[in-house]
């Protein structure tokens, strides 16, 4: 038993069922023993790889992305060039070492920033730029903290771990799902007192009995903050994260430890939490704040951006084994049966403000 599941059965045994949102808050940032406070979760011997790390290329593009749109934003200085949960920095590093190349103004006027909650992963990260080229960034714990001014801001896979609150429908109606603790003192799910406006409920489609429904004011919260400022001061965002393209009805919190599903409930605090990003709740925020959103599959943004391209170019004088990698990771960022579907990009900016790696159609 972990030492945060036995806090947890003590909580819950003391003062009653917990909601899911609070049993994912402690889960992974608990201060003591938290699973983002307390470990390295990232890479091989982690428990899963992000994109970042499986290929430079991606690093590579989304940085491309990122001049551009600092470009077509009209160049703008001062601006602040953030990512928001940098994990252990490989993509800010890939990134700023490519513009870098395309221009070395870029570094020498961006406010580079790094928001990051974890002191553990914020150390992970100083060390790396300490070693990674001319850029000194700055950390901040919230977004609220930035300069003011023209914001360019990445996310990589920052929405799957924000607590969600999750509705379960019953004979009495939508009521919140707890963890409460079953009649051997286990942790488990129950149906709670508080229930939903029906109004946030997908509309057009029938829940069964049983069916659970996902809410994250959270992740609309942040979506709000960020774009807010672009629409006040200029800007763009680049969101990239697994989810859905249209609200509906899905029990999607998994737990993953070492590279593979575990239960929910088996070892909080050793064990990543996540929950699908319902992208149509961030395109609204996002529209609501008077920000063009476009939308579309990781698959089609790096195919866009020149993936096979700089594949082909990092290929073309290497050996039979580092081109066979390259096609490997290709295939993992964007094939449909992989990454390339699943994960989603959300790109955000004023209404005339182009970007690249989307179609009219997006």
């Amino acid at each position: 038993m972990t030492a945060l599941k036995e806090r947890l059965k003590q909580l819950i045994a003391t003062t009653g069922p917990i909601s899911v949102s609070e049993y994912m808050a402690m889960c992974l940032f608990d201060p003591t023993d938290g699973y983002y406070t307390t470990r390295e979760p990232f890479g091989v011997s982690g428990d899963f790889i992000t994109s970042p790390e499986i290929s430079q290329m991606f690093g590579e593009l989304v940085g491309v992305w990122a001049y551009s749109a600092w470009i077509a934003a009209g160049k703008p200085v001062p601006f602040t060039f953030a990512e928001i949960g940098p994990g252990r920095g490989t993509l800010m590093i890939d990134m700023l070492r490519t513009i870098d190349r395309l221009d070395p103004g870029f570094i020498a006027t961006a406010r580079i920033a790094l928001i990051e909650a974890s002191p553990r992963l914020t150390e992970i990260q100083r060390e790396r730029f300490a070693t990674a080229g001319r850029a000194k960034p700055s950390w901040y714990t919230q977004v609220s903290d930035l300069p003011d001014g023209p914001l360019f801001v990445i996310a990589n896979e920052l929405f799957d771990a924000m607590p969600v609150r999750q509705f379960v429908n019953t004979e009495q109606g939508w009521r919140e799902r707890m963890v409460a603790l079953d009649e051997a003192g286990e942790l488990c799910f129950s149906a709670g007192l508080a229930s939903i406006d029906l109004a946030l409920l997908p509309t057009g489609k029938e829940a069964e009995i049983g069916a659970i429904f996902e809410a994250a004011p959270a992740r609309s919260a942040l979506m709000a903050e960020l774009s807010t400022r672009i629409a006040t001061n200029g800007g763009a965002g680049l969101f990239i994260d697994y989810g859905h393209l249209e609200p509906g009805f899905a029990d999607t919190l998994q737990a993953m430890k070492a590279h593979a599903y575990d239960d929910v409930f088996a070892h909080p605090g050793e064990a990543d939490l996540t929950t699908h990003v319902d992208f149509a709740a961030l395109v609204a925020v996002a529209q609501a704040s008077g920000l063009r959103p476009r939308l579309c599959t990781q698959g089609d943004f790096l195919l866009r951006m020149g993936l096979l391209e700089r594949a082909g170019a990092l290929g073309s004088k290497a050996g039979e084994d580092v081109r066979e990698r390259l096609r490997g990771e290709v295939e993992r960022l964007a094939g449909p049966v992989q990454m390339g579907s699943l994960f989603k990009v959300l790109a955000v900016s004023p209404e005339n403000v182009a970007l690249p790696g989307f179609d009219p159609a997006d």
